[in-house]
């Protein structure tokens, strides 16, 4: 099966949309984005139709023919065994393929939940969190996440995570950055990261992928 007539469901600001985003753009894969707005009316995740795709209620969803698929590592790894010929997101070496795995689970794991819409509205409602605590709450885990993912790639001296080509390790840490900012946590103990996203930020793949430049962005995005 070939990867056309690809839908997205997405939203401008969800991090996991925008690592799909990174990872189609640098495939070359076109696509069409279906917005799902994580906020008005409710969350149209939970709406029926879109449960029918996602029963987790989670962004994002692809739909390929009458193929679905969720979960933005499984989605990234199907890309890249549909299109072999441009081997951007995971290199063919085992360890290394695995190292950029785990740097991709730093975030996917270490940080991203506990970052997540749903998390912090459990914390508002059931244990009363005020904004402060809120923002406390982001602010540990991401520092906590960035940390070790500084350190796991601080080895490599290129201009990207691993090697001289983007991977799916910049693929996630790209949005994780712009929420580092968003969430006015200090980059500045991380100097590889730093470099990793000066070389990154203005390269069309990921410029294109920006919450800024969606077609759901808001024209003043809070």
């Amino acid at each position: 099966m070939s990867l056309q007539n690809i839908q997205l469901y997405s939203y401008y600001r969800s991090s996991a949309s925008y690592r799909v985003r990174i990872a189609l753009n640098l495939k070359g894969i076109p696509y069409e984005y279906k917005a799902v707005h994580l906020v008005k009316n409710g969350g149209e995740q939970h709406q029926n139709f879109y449960k029918s795709l996602n029963p987790s209620a989670e962004l994002p969803t692809i739909v390929c023919g009458d193929q679905v698929l969720s979960q933005s590592i499984a989605i990234c790894l199907y890309l890249d065994d549909m299109a072999p010929e441009k081997p951007l997101l995971f290199s063919k070496d085992p360890f290394e393929k695995a190292k950029i795995l785990q740097a991709c689970e730093i975030i996917n794991s270490g940080i991203q939940p506990l970052q997540n819409l749903r998390v912090l509205q459990k914390l508002v409602k059931d244990f009363e969190f005020s904004e402060t605590q809120k923002l406390e709450w982001i602010q540990h885990w991401i520092g906590l996440g960035l940390t070790a993912f500084e350190e796991l790639i601080r080895p490599n001296k290129g201009p990207f995570c691993f090697g001289k080509s983007p991977t799916a390790a910049d693929a996630f840490l790209i949005p994780q950055v712009f929420n580092a900012h968003r969430f006015n946590w200090d980059l500045s103990s991380c100097p590889s990261i730093q470099r990793v996203y000066s070389q990154c930020k203005d390269m069309e793949p990921f410029r294109l992928a920006h919450p800024a430049n969606q077609p759901d962005t808001p024209i003043d995005p809070a």
